[in-house]
Formats: structure tokens, sequence, C-alpha cells
């Protein structure tokens, strides 16, 4: 088997590359061309993989790479996918999100129909929820310019699967984190705010809405829901999270806990922190995707959080200025 993933470089292409290694694929990455090269979270993965620079944005550089290497699966985890960002740059965010979607699925038509696609769609297109918890038929209303991005993305994939009668799925993805989480998001933010409070390099941590409400989940049992959507007999979509929901201060309240410290005597509102459209409350209901694929979360939540504020810790005392 081979596997092509976009977005290798990113907190889920790396725990998706282990786990397909470890499954005996011979694994690719499609990488952006930077005078940078960031590939932290990869790292130990190097010698193992093949990375090849193309780009969502380019039509003809994603079809040369399977052409090349005419892989078995690809998929999809490229995306600008910080939901504050598609604010500000709304018109990149929809070239990336949702228009790279197109561009990839596109290519598999050009050159192998029967390459089966992995499309990593969000539970932010859910938005202003309909109903709680959300499932498969659950209407989308997204809030923010990445949130529709990611529904264009999800419904061309079905487009291309019905039309054309390609293997291509998504998986609706609720929050899912780890110590490889970029920086920006607010799980990582707290964990790492969190570290440097305890050791004495930092004392408050600017926070926005504390009361919104998501539903988390370990990255690599996500990373293992997307390969088992591409072993399925057909194509489906399927929600992915855990069923359960926590408040930021819930969050916030196991960080700090974590290093017997009180978040009370640390955080500070920011009003600038806040989004223009907040989601309150996303909860996944998993049932299809436990009933057909057999997949189920390992990590908890307490077990989650605990665990990426001792990451941090270990690399600040190990003198480690990467952030993702």
């Amino acid at each position: 088997m081979i596997a092509l993933i976009t977005g290798i470089t990113g907190q889920d292409g790396s725990y998706l590359a282990e786990l397909l290694l470890n499954k005996g694929y011979d694994v690719h990455g499609v990488v952006r061309r930077s005078s940078v090269e960031k590939y932290d979270r990869i790292v130990h993965l190097r010698d193992r993989i093949t990375l090849h620079q193309a780009d969502l944005l380019d039509q003809l550089s994603l079809i040369r790479v399977l052409e090349k290497i005419r892989p078995t699966e690809v998929y999809n985890l490229a995306a600008q996918s910080f939901v504050p960002t598609s604010w500000e740059q709304p018109l990149l965010t929809a070239e990336f999100t949702a228009l790279g979607v197109t561009r990839v699925l596109e290519a598999i038509r050009a050159v192998n129909t029967g390459i089966r696609f992995y499309q990593a769609s969000s539970s932010e297109m859910f938005g202003k929820v309909r109903q709680t918890p959300q499932n498969e038929n659950t209407p989308f209303y997204p809030r923010s310019p990445y949130g529709v991005a990611k529904v264009y993305g999800h419904f061309i994939t079905v487009n291309y699967r019905e039309s054309y009668d390609l293997f291509s799925v998504s998986g609706i993805l609720f929050n899912h984190e780890s110590p490889r989480r970029g920086l920006e998001f607010v799980s990582r933010k707290v964990s790492w705010h969190v570290a440097q409070i305890h050791l004495g390099l930092m004392d408050q941590l600017p926070m926005g809405n504390l009361s919104a409400r998501r539903d988390w989940g370990f990255a690599g049992d996500y990373a293992e829901a997307m390969w088992m959507m591409l072993q399925a007999d057909t194509p489906q979509d399927y929600v992915i999270g855990t069923g359960e929901t926590h408040s930021v201060e819930d969050l916030l309240t196991i960080a700090f806990d974590e290093v017997g410290r009180n978040w009370n005597d640390f955080v500070i509102q920011d009003p600038s922190l806040l989004r223009p459209a907040e989601v309150d409350h996303l909860c996944a209901d998993s049932t299809k995707a436990k009933d057909e694929l057999g997949w189920k979360p390992h990590v908890s939540f307490d077990e989650l959080i605990r665990q990426m504020v001792r990451a941090d810790i270990q690399r600040l005392e190990a003198g480690e200025v990467t952030t993702y």
C-alpha cells in the first residue's frame, strides 16, 4: 500500500504517518516550497518517509506527484486550519481549504480513479448547531470563513463520489489535540502557558471565552479513524468525536491542577480574543463510526490535557524553543 498525505508536517499528518508506517505502508507527503523547513513534528520519521514539493494552489504539481508515486490512498489534511486567521485571510482560506480539495480530487480523476481519498472535514461546519449531539445528518451552519470553506470541501467530496464513482470520504472530526498541537490553538496555548507559569517564566494567561464547550479528543485516536474509513467496503462519511464536552474553564482547571495551581490566580480575560461569531456547543455522536468501523477513542480528556502540560514542561526544561 502506498499513501500520500497532504499536510504531513501538521499534527494529524505526523500521527497518521506513524500509523501507516506501522502498518507497512510506503508513506509519501506533500510539502510546500519554503525558505525555512518546518519538519519538527516528523523529524523522527524523516528517514522512513518521502517528501515531495507540491501545493494545493497548483493543480499541475498535484498531478505530477500522483503520477510519480501512484498512491493507493490519498489523505488530504492540508488546509488553512486556524479559525481566527480565516477572518483575517478569508480568500486565502477559501483557496486552500475549499478549492484545494477540488484540485486534489481533479488530480485523482485525471491520474487514477481507483485511488481512495480521505478529506478532513470539521465539526466547525456545524457552527450554530441545529441539534445536540451532532451526527452525519445534522444540518451545517458554519460560523466562520473556515467553517464555510470546510463545508465546500465536504460537499465537493460527496459530489465527486456520487458523480464520478470515486472512493472519496469525509471524516467530520471534532476537536483533537496532542503535544504536537500548534501554539495558536487554545488547548496548546493553555498547556504552554501553564508550563511557563510552573517554571516561573510567566505570571499571566490571557484568555477569551471561557464558557465555550468543545468535544476534545486525542489526535492519534482520530488518525486511526481516518485509516479505518478508507478500509471500508463502501465510501461513507463519518462523525468522529468522544461524545463528551468540556468547557474552556474545564481545560484550565485540569491544566493548572497538573502543576498544583489554581487557574483563577493567573487567567485574565482579554476581549480581543473573542470570536466575531462564537460556536458555543459542539458534541459528537459517533455511533455510526463505532458501529460500522469499530472505532472508539482511547485517551481521556483529563489524561490528554495532563499529557500536553507535561510535554511542554519537558520541552522548556530541555531548553527547546519549538512551539509548532
